[in-house]
């Protein structure tokens, strides 16, 4: 393979949670990177500001600050970036907040991947990957998931604007040779976390004594994923462009892969863990005990996910595997440190 090395790279949401851990990796590598961001404030924007500042002493990195939404601002940003891979992390998070914001997801999410895909066709990007969703699978109550499985009934907004991105992706590999391929992440955690995420969100109500709402009563099941993992998968894979399958029949079509240059792949840590254990383990790390305050399963929430992660193993050699015990106790030590500084 040719040294890619002199080939700039683009991560959107580079001060979001994977997206910072992304470009901290390739930057370790030696890449050269652009980051971008809206630094909106569906959270606290601090939290972005701190990460950008790990990434800014890297001499290789660059950062531009605009809206996925704003054409001209995309044009711009590819115009001067001369990017040859994109790795497009960018997008409005979260299941229950399109329950309050759902213009969000619509501007962010389709307008928004719409300019990524145009400005990557136009600019004849070697690869784009992208994040997709586990919440694609929606009611989807067969385990593992599976890249072959039906992702026809979204439960949430959310959920249908990733499984919307990754129809769009296709349409442009059949229209326009687009290489891209689809990344369906499995609830990620880790230090630099997200606080609407349950990992934080428990540790926080913990630490202080706080009441935890635990939905259906932590009866519920995520593949949670470190991520390391997610991170080591995605820097091998961006440099894998898709490629049409030469066994695809549309006769019997695999959804997965295809005769145009698309593909898609889970990344979980392959092993579910329920909400409840989550809890305990998280107990265990702090050494102090939870206030439980029980609350009904909410509107688009799913009972389980559980990735089948053989597609990406057979293409990358790699295989999630940090276990849960050993991820919280990094998180829980990161946030006790953030925390105090």
């Amino acid at each position: 393979m040719a040294d890619t090395h002199d080939r700039p790279i683009l991560v959107t949401g580079a001060a979001g949670f994977i997206g910072f851990h992304l470009a901290n990796r390739l930057l370790d590598q030696g890449y050269r990177v652009t980051g971008f961001d809206n630094l909106n404030d569906y959270y606290d924007p601090r939290l972005k500001e701190a990460r950008l500042a790990q990434l800014t002493q890297h001499q290789g990195f660059t950062f531009s600050k605009g809206d996925l939404a704003d054409a001209q601002a995309m044009k711009t940003l590819f115009e001067e970036g001369g990017f040859h891979y994109v790795a497009h992390l960018a997008a409005q998070a979260g299941v229950r907040y399109s329950l309050i914001n759902p213009a969000a997801y619509g501007q962010s999410n389709l307008t928004g991947f719409l300019n990524i895909l145009e400005m990557s066709r136009q600019h004849g990007i070697d690869h784009l990957v992208y994040a997709s969703s586990s919440s694609v699978y929606g009611a989807n109550a067969k385990v593992p998931f599976s890249t072959e499985d039906s992702t026809d009934h979204p439960l949430s907004l959310y959920a249908a604007t990733k499984k919307a991105n990754e129809a769009m992706a296709h349409a442009y590999a059949n229209m326009f040779e687009l290489k891209s391929t689809g990344l369906r992440f499995f609830s990620v955690y880790g230090p630099w976390g997200r606080p609407d995420m349950a990992m934080w969100l428990f540790t926080d109500a913990i630490l202080n004594g706080k009441p935890l709402r635990l939905f259906n009563k932590g009866h519920m099941k995520r593949d949670f994923t470190y991520v390391d993992d997610i991170v080591e998968a995605i820097s091998r894979l961006i440099f894998l462009p898709a490629a049409p399958d030469p066994n695809w029949s549309a006769m019997q079509p695999k959804l997965s892969t295809s005769a145009v240059p698309h593909r898609i792949y889970n990344i979980g840590n392959h092993t579910p863990v329920a909400v409840d254990e989550l809890v305990r383990l998280i107990e265990k790390e702090t050494g102090k005990k939870a206030i439980i305050e029980n609350a009904p399963m909410q509107p688009g929430d799913v009972y389980e996910t559980f990735a089948d992660v053989r597609a990406l193993t057979a293409a990358t050699g790699f295989e999630p595997h940090t276990p849960i015990e050993k991820g919280v106790r990094a998180f829980v030590d990161w946030y006790r440190t953030y925390i105090k500084s």
